[in-house]
């Protein structure tokens, strides 16, 4: 299985998982210290991406050109698949095999104009990230950075390479924050086509609306969601 793992197209450059970009290898190598072990990289590349790449769902468009990991980089801010794609591209150019996974999550927080965009509280094939360390798969969720969390009351996800890091099933408060709803597995590469039909049949609005009237500042309105007490 290690063999097979490490010599396969987990460690390969794709098409949305561009390892081989210039830009990926630069940040990768920033933000991966002087260590050789994998375990303390992918614990180092992990808060990179989790804290420097804000989380943005109005990010979201048609083309798959957005989805590329060099393209979120240039933006410098991306939902959780693209932060996923992302994760798993810093960690190959470093050598560590990575793949991403998808997973129905129900997300008992939210902003009002999110809300009204998905019309549903289920975040459908919410994307997460896959690291082989110690000869096994361990999954990683960067998507909301700290900052982020914050502000919105919600415990900010931590990595220690050893355990899966997945969203708490509680905020600061002891809130109820998000519930895991079903898996759909792991991809050496993102499946654009089967991601965009889950995405148009759950969020219509999402494809409907033009692309300006979808564009926003999420961190801004979790300011304001915060300011009213919600």
């Amino acid at each position: 299985m290690s063999s097979d793992v490490t010599q396969s197209t987990y460690l390969e450059n794709g098409w949305f998982i561009d390892s081989d970009h210039p830009k990926i290898k630069a940040f990768s190598k920033q933000h991966s210290g002087k260590t050789r072990k994998d375990k303390t990289r992918s614990v180092e590349l992990y808060l990179a991406v989790r804290d420097l790449i804000p989380y943005d769902p109005f990010t979201i468009r048609q083309q798959p050109e957005f989805l590329k990991a060099s393209s979120t980089l240039a933006d410098g801010r991306g939902f959780c698949v693209a932060k996923a794609v992302l994760y798993a591209a810093v960690l190959r150019a470093a050598g560590i095999p990575a793949r991403i996974g998808f997973a129905d999550v129900r997300n008992h927080l939210t902003t009002p104009r999110l809300m009204e965009l998905m019309q549903t509280d289920i975040f459908h094939h919410h994307g997460y990230t896959e690291v082989w360390l110690d000869q096994r798969w361990i999954k990683a969720t960067p998507a909301f950075n700290k900052d982020l969390c914050d502000k919105f009351g919600i415990l900010p996800l931590d990595f220690d390479g050893n355990t899966d890091s997945i969203f708490h099933p509680f905020d600061a408060e002891g809130k109820r924050h998000m519930e895991y709803i079903q898996d759909h597995g792991s991809y050496a590469d993102v499946p654009f086509e089967e991601l965009m039909g889950v995405y148009r049949k759950h969020y219509p609005n999402m494809f409907s609306i033009p692309i300006q009237n979808i564009q926003g500042d999420f961190e801004q309105e979790t300011d304001d969601v915060s300011s009213d007490g919600v």
